[in-house]
């Protein structure tokens, strides 16, 4: 499932130019159960199966021994209990050599593999999926897009929704008119301050609607959108601390 998504399109492409490398390793291999299995019962009673210790901690050590000692690694635990990612923790892992990612399924996983080993647990929502596969591609999609080589230049990531701080403004393509609707004139008038301004009009406006939160942790995009003489005297009013 991991290799059939992100051997896919731009990771893909990334991993092929030696830019990232994505390793994936079965759990399934690692257990000493002749059945191979890797889960049983719950103690304290209910219903589904709990991943077991033993298959997880030895497929860890195996993956730990392709780690260099002085890489800087973080093994993370997909797990709806995590704190929420977003681009701000993306952009955090970025930073280090390795990431090694633990997929729970069924019920989850026994706690105490999970206090041996996990540095980091991430949710990518308030909502409960199959396995944690999914979740890892996404958060491996959202952290490679961030390393240097993989898009064309920083401005592919910096300028989009979140990542600027604002959810982006709308795009156009040709044809100029498709059923009866136009392009938005300023976009063709070849004047950059302009296209600019109505970029930023309209990222700000549809934030605004959409997005309330986001302005509020960063009120001064929204402030860049005032006359100066605004500004000044905004500036003028704000209280001495």
């Amino acid at each position: 499932m991991v290799r059939g998504i992100l051997s896919e399109s731009i990771i893909g492409r990334a991993q092929n130019s030696g830019l990232i490398q994505v390793e994936c390793h079965n759990i399934r291999d690692f257990t000493l159960d002749k059945h191979r299995k890797t889960d049983d019962t719950p103690y304290g009673g209910g219903v589904g199966m709990v991943m077991t210790c033993q298959p997880i901690y030895d497929c860890y050590e195996n993956v730990k021994k392709s780690i260099p000692a002085e890489n800087k690694a973080r093994v993370i635990y997909m797990s709806p209990k995590g704190r929420i990612f977003n681009h701000d923790v993306a952009k955090e892992l970025s930073e280090y050599d390795n990431l090694v990612f633990l997929c729970g399924h069924y019920e989850g996983v026994d706690q105490r593999v999970i206090d041996e080993i996990v540095d980091d647990e991430i949710s990518i929502g308030d909502y409960v999926v199959t396995g944690g596969e999914v979740p890892a591609c996404i958060v491996v999609d959202a952290v490679s897009r961030l390393i240097d080589g993989v898009l064309a230049s920083s401005e592919c990531y910096e300028g989009e929704s979140v990542a600027s701080g604002i959810l982006e403004y709308p795009q156009y393509t040709k044809p100029r008119e498709w059923r009866g609707r136009e392009v938005p004139e300023v976009l063709i008038s070849g004047d950059h301050k302009k296209v600019d301004r109505w970029r930023l009009e309209e990222a700000v406006s549809i934030t605004r609607e959409r997005r309330p939160d986001l302005l509020l942790k960063h009120p001064e995009i929204e402030a860049a959108l005032l006359p100066k003489e605004k500004k000044k005297n905004r500036a003028a009013q704000k209280p001495n601390v």
